[in-house]
């Protein structure tokens, strides 16, 4: 059977073709499932996907009437999907539920340490040969406070990691993790946890619950010389509004690894083009901001771990199993 894979990173193939060698044939593509390239799986029974492809309506309709049986994900995340068209179509979904926590908890340190370090603005001065200081102080977390909105996996992971710098430890989520508990996080209103916290870190899933979860009041409540990381997906900040409290001076730094509006940006290569995101563009500007793109699961320890769990969803899926990984089961 030939399976195609959309939206593959050069770092990526390698890893996909060798995991799939021996059991069938995996044809990997740069360009991501789109509207406009969903045609080019006509034909293809299994159709892999990322995290930033756009399975819709149209989407989903032309992958059906092509001969598509069945879309692996090669994400945790969902949100991209139609889930109620796919199974009015006949087509069985399936995720990565699970991969290394650590990756995206590590980044999202990463992108904190960035903005509270000043890393960025001290890494592009040196390479002026300009050794100044000035406007590079940063801040001891030990001691501070930290709030986690979502204790799941990665946000345990995060929590550890906070846990070793010393800090307090703030938690929101809809159910309490006794591992987080243990480690002296105290469970309070997301209200309370945006006004004392000196460093917020979002690892949520995208739901309607928490669309815009850090909303304009949000972002009002929060102190002046915060700290504001998002690691998990774009839409769970309200951009506009972050805008506008940075235009106002606000916030010692923002660190975001995704960005609510990013398909069709993110993973590409836009260096010579006019990004007609105003939005963005304004984002990008200040100085205490760094926007990475999407990368904070980017590690070969996670990528491998997704790649093989595809591999075992493409295999139950030909086989006629079943896992915790589907989401739209096989018809019939």
């Amino acid at each position: 059977m030939e399976i195609l894979a959309f939206g593959v990173q050069a770092d990526e193939r390698p890893l996909i073709e060798r995991a799939f060698e021996g059991h069938h044939d995996v044809h990997c593509l740069d360009v991501f499932l789109t509207e406009d390239t969903a045609r080019i799986a006509a034909g293809y029974e299994i159709v892999s996907t990322s995290v930033n492809a756009v399975l819709d309506h149209r989407v989903l309709q032309t992958l059906a009437a092509g001969g598509t049986q069945m879309i692996a994900q090669r994400s945790t995340g969902f949100n991209n999907i139609d889930l109620e068209v796919a199974e009015r179509l006949g087509l069985t979904v399936a995720r990565v539920s699970y991969y290394s926590p650590y990756s995206v908890a590590e980044f999202a340190w990463t992108l904190a340490m960035a903005v509270n370090r000043r890393i960025v603005r001290a890494s592009n001065r040196t390479r002026d040969f300009d050794f100044r200081l000035d406007g590079l102080m940063g801040r001891d977390l030990r001691g501070r406070t930290v709030g986690v909105l979502g204790t799941g996996k990665i946000g345990e992971a995060f929590t550890r990691i906070a846990h070793g710098f010393g800090m307090k430890l703030l938690g929101w989520d809809v159910a309490e993790n006794p591992a987080c508990v243990d480690l002296g996080m105290r469970y309070v209103e997301k209200e309370r946890l945006f006004a004392e916290s000196d460093l917020i870190s979002l690892h949520v899933p995208l739901l309607p619950a928490t669309r815009h979860v850090v909303d304009a009041a949000a972002l009002k409540a929060m102190r002046d010389d915060a700290i504001l990381v998002n690691s998990s997906r774009g839409g769970l900040v309200d951009t506009e509004a972050l805008v506008a409290e940075l235009r106002a001076g606000r916030f010692t730094g923002v660190g975001l690894d995704v960005y609510e509006a990013e398909a069709g940006l993110f993973f590409l290569d836009k260096s010579l083009e006019v990004v007609e995101d105003d939005t963005l563009a304004r984002l990008v500007t200040f100085p205490n901001v760094v926007v990475t793109s999407h990368q904070a699961y980017y590690t070969a320890d996670a990528v491998g771990q997704i790649v093989d769990t595809t591999l075992r969803n493409v295999l139950d899926h030909i086989e006629g199993r079943r896992s915790e990984n589907v989401l739209v089961p096989r018809a019939g």
